[in-house]
């Protein structure tokens, strides 16, 4: 089978209310301006999280909800598709739909919980049993601390699912300058386990 070329990708993007909305706004910049469409997804408490922590207010209306992603990011926003979370018609609720990789980032805690049990009671947790139930790939981003064991249950269900399971932990053996670094040290493990590296990513041992 050949491989996709990022224009022909088509991933699935979901943020939820945990801490950590500048690694979701930095992936979703990183896929745009690899030239891969997005299905973005995001919960009514990633919103006030948005607010919280970059001073990003989003409208509800799903269009408006790309264009300011778009003008936030300085990215084109034709390459973003965003839904609501009761949207059943979004191609993100059904396996014909064919989309192949989905990134929740950061992942809640009641978001992996509802994912681990099967649950689908909105677009997130649908979309996430869509990658499962098809074998196809799911990466969560976990951020929180301390993790109970409710919490590491969850995510050993998940990974012996196929799950990938990629906290938000950043390393510093690459000596980070700077709350970007930081960021793109993360952002660049999630590309990488998407098939879409980025040459200038430190490696160990580089």
């Amino acid at each position: 089978m050949s491989k996709q070329t990022p224009a022909e990708q088509s991933i699935v993007v979901a943020v939820t209310g945990a801490s950590g909305s500048a690694y979701a706004l930095r992936l979703i910049q990183r896929l745009s301006q690899a030239g891969v469409k997005q299905h973005i997804l995001l919960s009514d408490a990633a919103r006030v999280v948005f607010k919280q922590e970059v001073d990003l207010v989003l409208p509800m209306e799903t269009d408006g909800t790309a264009q300011a992603l778009a003008q936030h990011l300085n990215i084109a926003a034709d390459l973003l598709h965003c839904y609501s979370l009761n949207d059943w018609f979004s191609p993100t609720a059904s396996g014909s739909a064919g989309i192949k990789k989905m990134v929740v980032v950061p992942c809640s805690m009641g978001t992996l919980a509802r994912i681990a049990c099967g649950a689908s009671d909105n677009l997130i947790e649908r979309a996430a049993d869509v990658m499962l139930k098809e074998r196809r790939q799911l990466i969560l981003v976990p951020r929180e601390t301390p993790l109970s064991s409710i919490h590491l249950e969850n995510m050993l269900k998940l990974s012996q699912l196929g799950a990938h399971i990629i906290p938000a932990m950043p390393g510093f053996y690459h000596k980070p300058q700077s709350l970007d670094d930081i960021i793109n040290f993360l952002v660049d493990r999630i590309l990488d386990h998407l098939d879409l590296s980025n040459p200038e990513a430190k490696k160990w041992g580089s």
